[in-house]
């Protein structure tokens, strides 16, 4: 009887350590579950999202794209932030201008850390040249500053190519949180492009004007595309957002 009564015991401890892994594994599931094409843009297969993160330190700010309802994984990650995960380029950027990478950091593709997200619908037509931007724009590796562009920065630039408004000046200073429902708010919080926000997504643009930057800095660390018309205002001496 005893060693029926371990017996039965054990098989409770493994009936409930399945239950666990199953209801674990559906919420890590549906977290990661992409939304299907709404009704009204059956010609909007594609998206771009705009998000905001937690983390240690004040946040992060970044996008995802790709088709609508795939899964979200670091290939389709695309924001701004001090090379390496260590912590001293990260301190060092508050200073002077460091190195960047413009793929995923760690907790990007998480869905528990976002905090803050703006999705844009888009069309064939529309994604292609949007999608090449970006990657053009990822090749230039540009310089991470906290003061003079950073992760704000490089996604308000995004924004602006696809047409939409992004919070400006001192927008890019702002927490990632607020900077991601200031963008949606400043666009009425529309999910897709209008006609003429169309046009500018298809169109090639290097006139982008990367927000809050002083043009010797902005110069030396926006991309190609991003260093005409940058803005002459003067870099307020606070701490940035990353």
């Amino acid at each position: 009887m005893i060693e029926n009564r371990k017996s039965s015991s054990g098989l409770k401890v493994v009936i409930g350590l399945c239950a666990l892994a199953i209801s674990t594994g559906l919420q890590v599931s549906a977290g990661n579950a992409q939304a299907a094409i709404p009704a009204k843009y059956p010609d909007k297969p594609y998206f771009v999202e705009f998000r905001a993160r937690s983390a240690f330190n004040y946040g992060h700010t970044f996008l995802v794209h790709g088709r609508v309802g795939q899964k979200i994984t670091k290939k389709n990650v695309v924001g701004l932030h001090p090379a390496t995960e260590s912590p001293v380029p990260w301190m060092i950027g508050h200073f002077i201008p460091v190195p960047s990478e413009t793929g995923a950091s760690d907790g990007d593709d998480e869905d528990q850390y976002i905090i803050a997200r703006y999705r844009v619908y888009l069309s064939d037509a529309e994604y292609k040249p949007i999608l090449a931007k970006m990657r053009e724009w990822q090749g230039s590796t540009p310089l991470w500053h906290a003061a003079v562009y950073n992760c704000n920065a490089f996604v308000g630039s995004v924004a602006r190519y696809m047409g939409l408004q992004s919070p400006n000046p001192g927008g890019h200073l702002q927490l990632p949180k607020d900077f991601i429902e200031g963008l949606k708010a400043i666009n009425g919080g529309r999910d897709a492009l209008s006609g003429s926000q169309a046009t500018v997504a298809a169109a090639s643009n290097n006139r982008q004007q990367v927000a809050g930057a002083s043009p010797s800095r902005a110069r030396q660390a926006a991309p190609d595309g991003l260093r005409q018309d940058a803005s002459a205002a003067a870099v307020q001496a606070r701490p940035s957002r990353d």
